[in-house]
């Protein structure tokens, strides 16, 4: 998968960049960049890219994304509506190694600072009561300047690394190298994401991008880890799992709603991804709400 290599620039006071984003959608393509992210959604719901990994993201969705791995966040079609008074809004933070000094992490006292840089080439998705935590800090970066905003982001790095209540986010490592075939793995994700909810083929997809049915597959595979049946089924599943946590539909309506036309088709493929049927995904997360 060939993303967009983004830069962020520093102003000259500065040896990283803190941002907080505020839009009608995020517009950000499937992108990457060699400077490690920490990105905390403040408003908007979406889908999120980042590796081979595909899943929803909500306010209070913080992620730790590692040097060129290729991420996008996508907001749900409402905020596209030309007349929506949605907003998309993140605290988005950028740093390189150099940005906490040129030995920094030589230091004996930053080994666990070099271990969680390591564990976020796969991105971290930072979980329980350290989300809490962590996000109380990005807040309060915003505010600071100079050597304070400096100390904050360490204070910040350790408390993350210091913890173990996060989870890896993609399952193997992936690495934008090239902006040339940007264009392509864009038109692909923005064609799926518009039309998931009906039949698609592989040669369909593959006029879109100018590619021969077999070439198209090959390509795909070897940019994703996935063929493109299975990146369309998960895209699928994702939908119908947040749709199964609004209660407001049944298995069979959020089974075709989703693209599926074959309920028990659906209900195996649930199961394989989740390891728990659509009632019983439903249930757990009802009484999760309810402790």
């Amino acid at each position: 998968m060939q993303p967009l290599l983004e830069h962020l620039p520093l102003s000259k006071d500065e040896s990283f960049v803190v941002k907080d984003f505020n839009y009608k959608y995020y517009p950000n393509p499937w992108h990457f960049h060699p400077e490690y992210e920490l990105v905390l959604v403040t408003e908007s719901t979406g889908k999120r890219f980042i590796g081979d990994n595909i899943s929803n993201f909500a306010p209070g969705n913080f992620a730790f994304i590692g040097p060129n791995l290729p991420h996008t966040y996508r907001n749900d079609d409402k905020y596209f509506n030309r007349n929506s008074k949605l907003r998309a809004r993140s605290i988005v933070i950028h740093f390189t190694e150099t940005s906490l000094g040129n030995d920094f992490l030589a230091l004996p006292e930053a080994r666990k600072l070099r271990e969680l840089f390591a564990r976020s080439m796969r991105g971290i998705e930072i979980t329980g009561k350290l989300n809490k935590q962590v996000s109380e800090k990005m807040y309060e970066i915003l505010e600071l300047e100079g050597l304070q905003r400096w100390m904050k982001l360490t204070d910040m790095l350790y408390t993350i690394a210091s913890s173990r209540s996060f989870r890896y986010i993609s399952q193997s490592f992936m690495q934008g190298h090239n902006q040339k075939e940007s264009g392509r793995m864009s038109k692909i994700f923005d064609f799926v994401l518009n039309n998931y909810t009906r039949d698609i083929r592989v040669n369909e997809v593959a006029k879109i991008v100018n590619m021969a049915d077999n070439s198209f597959s090959r390509y795909f595979s070897q940019r994703t880890r996935k063929t493109f049946n299975t990146f369309l089924t998960e895209i699928r599943l994702n939908h119908a799992s947040k749709l199964l946590l609004e209660n407001k539909m049944s298995v069979a309506e959020i089974c075709f709603d989703a693209g599926f036309n074959n309920l028990s088709n659906f209900n195996r493929q649930f199961l394989k991804q989740y390891k728990m049927n659509p009632l019983a995904y439903r249930k757990n997360y009802e009484e999760e709400v309810i402790l």
